[in-house]
């Protein structure tokens, strides 16, 4: 499909986006419900808030790698159909606990542990499948509809998230995510692409596969600079939004609906990046737009800690809004790189490897803002995530990517293994 085309033309992608759309609400209207649960229905300090959001990600660093290699061996259609599945029961198992006054922390941690873990394979997998379903020369208006989606998501999903919580308690909440989970799969069902068998490449390890993805990777300077680069805004992100409900909930006494509304702020400018991105690229080049980007808006994550009643509440939003609006433009710029400098048979791997590091980045930001938010107070802990939202740029920034001004051609598709007769 060329460039100039549109990936709405395929069918499966339509599919496939409004599935996603339904998974991305579900996520957003959960990610402001369960911390909401823990703090004001188990009373959870900043310690046990930090350990949620670390569990919530840690199944990235445990299963990770390996599930870049099964979805490389697996039809996507079931595994993404599977996963929302798994999110849709775990998430209605928290109202079912609340209602029979039997929902604990243990109990949220084992949810949002198994929960992450449905989502490495729905992330790794959707990521997958895309050029496949649109082709890859339509692979940035693709990319820049899904991050769009996923910035909707942020301002819809958490705004919505917010005025539930706020107007029928965090619990029902948490249901409504399960059932959009589920309208999900449903939907999925839907995709009619008939995807070839997976080739069985038996002489190649499990263990041997996943060093292919990350030698793929981190051997390539590019590649290297858009991970670390995408690692650091992930850490940073993360240590800020663990603290958020502390801040706005107990100490500034804000309503829920406040931090949904601060949140979809950040989604907006997400947003804002994504449908700028492409023609960005167009005028700098793909690596000046991510360059340039990134030293002229990260620095306004800075403002974030000012946070406040009143007109620093706005400048904190303003500068939140900035900050999203430069991870806007990197996800869909920096994705359809990674996507382009990949063969077919790597892509899971490779998507894997880079989820094992953003989500590792993650898991790392949540037991550091819960740590330096016991030891060093809220606030502090807010500038430690500000800071390094501020500098994240600069991998990129410093390597080769910054130079680049189109898109790498098509990886060639890597012969698969001898099959055994």
């Amino acid at each position: 499909m060329p460039d100039t085309e549109s990936p709405w033309r395929s069918a499966d992608f339509r599919v496939l986006f409004a599935a996603s759309t339904l998974s991305q609400l579900a996520t957003n209207v959960s990610y402001v419900a369960v911390p909401l649960i823990a703090v004001t229905a188990l009373d959870a300090g900043p310690g046990q808030v930090g350990a949620l959001a670390t569990l919530s990600t840690l199944a990235f660093l445990l299963i990770g790698l390996p599930a870049g290699a099964w979805v490389d061996r697996l039809r996507h259609r079931r595994v993404l159909i599977l996963a929302d599945l798994a999110r849709a029961i775990l998430y209605a198992s928290v109202p079912l606990a609340w209602w029979t006054d039997t929902l604990t922390l243990g109990q949220l941690y084992a949810v949002v542990l198994l929960n992450g873990a449905a989502t490495v394979f729905f992330d790794v997998t959707s990521q997958s499948t895309l050029p496949r379903l649109v082709g890859r020369e339509a692979l940035v208006p693709a990319n820049a509809a899904m991050v769009g989606l996923q910035a909707v998501g942020n301002v819809a999903g958490r705004g919505a998230g917010g005025a539930l919580v706020q107007f029928l308690t965090a619990p029902p909440a948490v249901l409504c995510a399960a059932a959009t989970y589920l309208a999900s799969a449903l939907q999925l069902a839907l995709i009619r692409h008939q995807e070839e068998p997976p080739a069985r490449q038996r002489k190649a390890s499990l263990r041997a596969q996943i060093a292919e993805g990350l030698r793929h990777v981190f051997g390539n300077p590019e590649l290297r600079a858009l991970a670390l680069t995408a690692a650091l805004t992930n850490l940073g992100m993360q240590i800020v939004n663990t603290m958020l409900p502390l801040l706005f909930v107990r100490e500034l006494g804000l309503p829920a609906s406040a931090l949904g509304l601060f949140w979809a702020a950040g989604g907006l400018g997400l947003l804002l990046g994504a449908r700028c991105a492409r023609r960005l690229a167009g005028r700098l080049g793909y690596g000046r737009s991510l360059g340039l980007a990134g030293a002229v808006l990260a620095p306004a994550a800075l403002l974030v800690p000012l946070i406040d009643r009143g007109a620093w509440l706005w400048v904190a939003g303003a500068g939140w809004t900035l900050a999203l609006f430069k991870t806007g433009t990197d996800n869909v710029l920096g994705v359809s790189l990674r996507q382009r400098m990949t063969s077919d048979d790597l892509l899971g791997r490779m998507n894997a490897t880079f989820r094992f590091v953003l989500t590792g980045a993650l898991a790392l930001g949540a037991a550091v803002a819960g740590v330096l938010g016991e030891l060093a107070g809220v606030r502090a802990t807010l500038w430690a995530g500000g800071a390094v939202l501020a500098a994240a740029f600069l991998p990129v920034f410093l390597s080769p990517v910054r130079v680049r001004r189109e898109l790498p051609h098509p990886a060639p598709v890597t012969a698969p293994a001898p099959q055994p007769r």
